[in-house]
């Protein structure tokens, strides 16, 4: 089988690549190893640097259908429930930056994309497909080696010809494997994300919220928002917490009493929701160190996208507008340059210092809402004194790439 562009990986980067590509008239094959499509998970949280990607796609009436939009970011103490800081994301803040802040649950972000790349006739998808490895042909191109098969069953071999290979296979990407051999893997950030979602109308009604709402507290944050046009609420705390044994599986069965003793001394709204979910998902928190160079992004005929390339933690709610925004520069990339090295190069010199721009706030924004002692204090301080103005980014919000 041959095909010019290769992506690996059938995710919310994946998808969202072919869809911008093939919207441009590239042909493009995308292997997932999983054995259906679908993606598992909780909420995201799209700025509107991301919904205007989504909308320059098309997916505006789409994405009103599946998110909400909440209209105010309130930051309270989780400790007494004051209130800290608020950013509107009221009809000036949409003005302000040519989209409004969006939530929305992952699996119908990636239903969404994926109704849409199984529309273009351009692309190929394929299941039960891992790339495994590489190498380049002297007549050009690549030879890349899959494994096929169910991921719980036996496997075969097979080979694809392809142009260029994109690899959106996630934090522990197999073709950032071999672009960046040696590497170290990604580290445990010491940091545990409980995770559930709920019906609103499950929960008691003084916990009901169209807002997003940040807990801060001691060594912990708890992040709540609606999804689903608000008829279920998303809810993340994030506590400080040993090792697991099994990072590679990020979706663990949590215990809810060690998340309430977690909890322990903080307010009673902060209490009351962790006891009014039943059922939490425990995910270990990993990344890599912020991108240093392009060549981290992009080497020969080989380019990472989205976790793949950047892995960062949730501290600014951009995971996958990142790699929303990864695919279409990629896209712009290929139609300006063609498919092949000069436009990963240029996509990966696009896209590298942004990113990790993003990472390294994200890791400072984690210490902060972390902090304990007199470095609390100053951030509740300030968070009082400047409230929107800390709040709001400007530099993130208002950069566009479409």
């Amino acid at each position: 089988m041959d095909t010019p562009i290769l992506i690996a990986g059938g995710g919310i980067g994946g998808l969202a690549a072919a869809l911008a590509l093939a919207r441009n008239g590239a042909h493009v094959t995308v292997v997932e190893q999983a054995d259906a499509w679908a993606e598992v998970g909780a909420g995201i949280q799209l700025g509107p640097n991301v919904v205007r990607v989504l909308k320059s796609w098309g997916l505006g009436d789409g994405l009103q259908r599946i998110a909400s939009f909440p209209q105010l970011l309130r930051v309270r103490d989780a400790a007494n429930g004051n209130t800290l800081g608020t950013l509107h994301f009221d009809a000036r803040f949409a003005l302000r930056y040519g989209a409004p802040y969006a939530t929305v649950h992952r699996a119908d972000l990636h239903q969404l994309l994926l109704q849409q790349v199984q529309q273009q006739y351009a692309v190929q998808p394929l299941l039960q497909r891992q790339v495994q490895g590489w190498k380049r042909l002297e007549q050009g191109g690549l030879s890349v080696d899959l494994a096929a098969g169910p991921m719980a069953g036996p496997t075969t071999s097979e080979s694809v010809r392809a142009q260029v290979l994109i690899g959106a296979d996630g934090l522990w990407s197999q073709v950032r494997r071999q672009m960046l051999p040696g590497e170290a893997a990604p580290r445990y950030s010491g940091i545990l994300a409980y995770r559930a979602l709920v019906r609103q109308d499950s929960l008691p009604p003084a916990l009901r919220s169209r807002q997003v709402t940040a807990w801060l507290g001691d060594r912990m944050h708890m992040v709540q928002y609606p999804v689903r046009g608000g008829s279920h609420m998303n809810v993340v705390a994030l506590v400080q917490g040993s090792r697991p044994d099994d990072l590679q599986n990020w979706d663990h069965a949590a215990n809810a009493g060690h998340l309430r003793a977690a909890l322990a001394g903080t307010a009673a709204p902060v209490i009351g929701m962790a006891e009014a979910i039943e059922h939490w998902r425990l995910w270990p928190l990993c990344d890599r160190p912020p991108v240093r160079s392009a060549a981290e992004m992009a080497q020969g005929r080989v380019a990472l996208l989205g976790d793949a390339a950047h892995p960062m933690r949730p501290f600014m709610a951009q995971g996958a507008g990142m790699a929303l925004e990864d695919a279409a520069v990629l896209a712009q990339c290929m139609q300006a340059d063609g498919i092949g090295e000069k436009a990963l190069y240029r996509y990966a010199e696009r896209r590298w210092q942004r990113c990790a721009r993003v990472q390294l706030r994200s890791i400072r924004n984690g210490n902060i809402f972390h902090s304990t002692g007199m470095m609390r204090w100053g951030r509740d301080l300030g968070m009082r004194v400047l409230g929107e103005r800390l709040l709001d980014v400007p530099w993130l919000y208002g950069q566009s790439v479409v």
